[in-house]
Parts: C-alpha cells; sequence; structure tokens
C-alpha cells in the first residue's frame, strides 16, 4: 500500500519528529547532539526552512519548523539529516544498518493557540520524561534561546512568537508565563494523534482552509 502523501504548505507551521529505529538511542554523547545540532543549522539554511523549536530527545528528535520558500524543502532537509547523521552516527559509534524510523512523523500546526502549544509540548518533553525539573534545565532545546534569551543561531522566531511584545525581554517574559502549567491532557493528545497520522492540528476553520488551499495548490 503506498503510503500516503505529506501535508505540506508554504508559510505553514510543521510538528515534526524524527524516532530512533525500533527506539533505539540516537544520541549517546554531548559531541552527538552538537553534530546534528551542526547538521540541522546548516541545512535549514539550505533548503530555507525555519526552526522555531526543537529538543533532542536520547532516541528521538522533536522540531517546529515551516518551510518559507518551496514546502518540500522539509522533505529533503530531514531526509539529508537524517542519512548524514546517520553516517556520522556509525562512525564514531562503530555500528551499521539504520539509525532513525524509515519515515519521521508531522502535521500541519494552526497558528493560534495551537502553535504556541507545540512550542510548549515540545520543550517540555524532557521535564514529562522526568529528566529535569524545568524546561530551562535541559541544554538540548530551544527553550533557553525562546524563554531566556541564550545565542542560539538555528532558532528563528515565528511572528506570532515576535508578536508577543515590542521588545525582546517583554516576548521572553510572556513567553516564559505560558510554562507556568502544564498542557491539558486533551491537548497533548490531540497534538500526539494529529502528529502521528500526519494530519493537522488546528481548528475545524484551519482544517478547511487548509484543504481549500491544498486543492488549489499545482
Amino acid at each position: 500500500m503506498a503510503r500516503p502523501a505529506r501535508l505540506l504548505l508554504p508559510d505553514t507551521p510543521l510538528h515534526l519528529i524524527q524516532r530512533g529505529n525500533n527506539r533505539g538511542a540516537c544520541f549517546v554523547h554531548r559531541k552527538d547532539a552538537l553534530r546534528y545540532l551542526e547538521l540541522l543549522g546548516e541545512l535549514r539554511q539550505v533548503y530555507r526552512v525555519a526552526l522555531h523549536a526543537y529538543v533532542l530527545m536520547t532516541n528521538h528528535v522533536h522540531l517546529l519548523a515551516t518551510p518559507q520558500e518551496d514546502p518540500q524543502g522539509v522533505i529533503l532537509m530531514m531526509k539529508e539529516l537524517g542519512q548524514r547523521y546517520a553516517q556520522y552516527f556509525n562512525r564514531r559509534h562503530q555500528r551499521t544498518g539504520g539509525l532513525f524510523e524509515g519515515r519521521y512523523r508531522s502535521c500541519l500546526v494552526a497558528e493560534e493557540p495551537y502553535l504556541f502549544a507545540c512550542y510548549r509540548y515540545i520543550e517540555l518533553n524532557p521535564v514529562r520524561a522526568g529528566m529535569v525539573p524545568g524546561a530551562a534545565d535541559y541544554e538540548w532545546s530551544s527553550h533557553r534561546a525562546n524563554a531566556l534569551g541564550r545565542d542560539d543561531p538555528i532558532v528563528q522566531p515565528h511572528d506570532i512568537y515576535t508578536g508577543l511584545g515590542t521588545t525582546p525581554e517583554t516576548r521572553r517574559g510572556r513567553y516564559r508565563e505560558l510554562f507556568h502549567g502544564d498542557l491539558p491532557p486533551h491537548l497533548l493528545d490531540e497534538i500526539r494523534q494529529q502528529t502521528r497520522r500526519g494530519r493537522v492540528l488546528g481548528s475545524e476553520a484551519f482544517q478547511q482552509a487548509v484543504a481549500r488551499r491544498l486543492d488549489s495548490s499545482p
């Protein structure tokens, strides 16, 4: 059976998950994480993809990204990223075979309130896993850039993030406020289900608007 086509639109954010094969470890040493981020930073520029949020877990990765020109750029970025990182990882750790699952998962994301829900879902991953007490305590995510202003050249704020305030300090403060409570369980489930199914995360009106745009695209 043929795989369903990915839902892709220019200038529309995507939540992406790339998992280790058989849920095996993708990052064993901090140098692994640094190499993955180095490749991600390089390839997002090559394929014109804006990266808004990320987290590197032991055996998987979450990204929130927007294709800025050709929506196929996300597919090309993820394919080359997976190949080049797997080659690095296999050489470094003296292993063979595939590192990642055959296909990353993704879903289109509405702007609000779902966009910030995805920001929170991604950056709170280590907290939900019991790895750290707070999002700012985890090194391998975009949270310190988005919430604290740490220099992270691969992170590009979404316009909705920029709209949180007129100054960087105001934006970061309002962003931190979003993390004062946990995501509601129903929203967690919706993010997981729509990403796993490769569908649209958003209101019914947003889903209908996506359907119209996809129908009219060449």
